[in-house]
């Protein structure tokens, strides 16, 4: 069972966060989201001596949600990959030095803006370093290991491997070191993120071995020492019924054993994580309202949230739990949830098995506290859902819903 289908049957919280909130509105368990940093932080100091969590904030980076991470978590930093987030991880007190910037092609302004904040820079590429040196040499860096192979849920988010834009391959990162070394720099780490909402165990310690013999590799060819190791984030939640969560602490001391017999436990490195959906997915759900059913040549459930609120159906075919508030129907049809948007590919789900609803119920859509806000868009011209976070019988906004006069604030009409 989802760890917050136990929450939805207080139908009446959700019907008065939609009256004064209105629909559709992202929603944030508080318990579950303290609960997933602490069970992450103790499966951590079980197992590695050093170790640094970067919450990846490209998943969420409401600030409310990120004040309530590090009053948690008093010594987590951020995964920042723009300037953007660069400054709201300042605005909520996580200074540079607790940050890993990792962009990507980056443009000049975006390194100035890393480096001026004392973050710790992972380039992306060879080229990087000649961007970098324009704006300054930092005392440490890294740079990202493509190993030449990577997994995730959807090949879309496979963030390594061959056909991945992402990382330095394996065969030229000695290379990169070099030139590093040369410029000056004598701190390193180094850095790879294979891919994205893995659930397998084994995938996490065949990607660890081989990020640990390329840090051998690097470290008998330059003499580098280096001062931390980050193998990205990439931890899955379940998704789909059938699927299981990661044993977080067995994994871990999988993990350490690969870890510490290349380094003695009081010279090792400290280990680098940059997870995103592990901490926040579970605990946030959109809720929407059926605004009509259709019968046509499929059988259509219509809400007020479309790919414009929750892009990761249209864009991956990605899957979430649905749920109705209230009592459900014993008669139940297959159907595609859709919005509003004129585009054919506007599916939050397609071909379920659902109780037969009316217009004005309310659905609770599952798992959507990564990449759920943070990537909704005005497509059509539709201003973006509220946000509100929920703390048992309490709830509190925060975010307001966008308007129409949002939108076009910037245009000067």
């Amino acid at each position: 069972m989802h760890p917050l289908k136990k929450n939805l049957a207080n139908k009446d919280l959700f019907k008065d966060i939609a009256n004064k909130c209105g629909t559709p509105c992202y929603l944030y368990d508080r318990d579950r989201l303290v609960d997933n940093l602490n069970n992450l932080e103790n499966a951590l100091e079980e197992n590695f001596k050093k170790y640094h969590i970067c919450y990846s904030a490209k998943a969420n980076s409401n600030p409310h949600l990120l004040k309530l991470m590090i009053d948690t978590l008093p010594d987590m930093g951020t995964d920042c990959s723009s300037p953007g987030e660069v400054f709201i991880s300042n605005k909520v007190g996580i200074p540079g030095s607790r940050i890993l910037y990792t962009g990507n092609y980056e443009l000049i302004s975006d390194l100035q803006m890393a480096y001026d904040n004392h973050c710790n820079i992972n380039l992306d590429d060879i080229t990087s370093i000649q961007r970098l040196q324009k704006v300054g040499i930092p005392e440490i860096i890294s740079f990202r290991l493509n190993p030449g192979f990577g997994n995730g849920s959807f090949a879309q988010i496979t963030t390594a491997g061959l056909h991945a834009k992402f990382g330095i391959p394996h065969e030229n990162i000695i290379d990169a070191y070099k030139k590093a070394q040369n410029l000056g720099i004598k701190r390193f780490g180094l850095q790879c993120m294979a891919g994205s909402g893995n659930l397998d165990e084994e995938y996490f310690e065949k990607v660890f071995t081989l990020i640990m013999d390329n840090v051998q590799k690097i470290s008998m060819q330059t003499g580098i020492e280096f001062e931390y190791i980050s193998m990205g984030g990439g931890f899955g939640i379940p998704y789909k019924e059938n699927e299981k969560p990661l044993n977080i602490n067995r994994l871990f001391q999988k993990l350490s054993k690969i870890f510490y017999k290349y380094f003695s436990r009081d010279n090792a490195p400290s280990l680098w994580l940059e997870p995103g959906k592990y901490i926040i997915a579970d605990a946030g759900y959109l809720l929407t309202k059926v605004v009509a059913t259709k019968k046509s040549y499929k059988n259509y459930i219509g809400t007020d949230a479309g790919m414009e609120t929750l892009m990761r159906n249209a864009l991956y075919g990605a899957y979430h739990k649905i749920y109705k508030l209230g009592k459900e129907s014993n008669d139940k049809e297959v159907y595609d949830f859709t919005g509003q948007i004129c585009e054919n590919t506007d599916r939050i789900a397609t071909d379920r098995l659902f109780s037969n609803v009316k217009e004005g119920d309310l659905l609770a859509i599952m798992d959507t506290g990564a990449y759920g806000y943070s990537m909704s868009h005005n497509f059509n011209t539709r201003p973006r859902a509220a946000e509100v976070l929920v703390n048992k019988e309490d709830f509190k906004l925060i975010r307001k819903r966008e308007n129409l006069e949002d939108i076009f604030s910037n245009c000067n009409v």
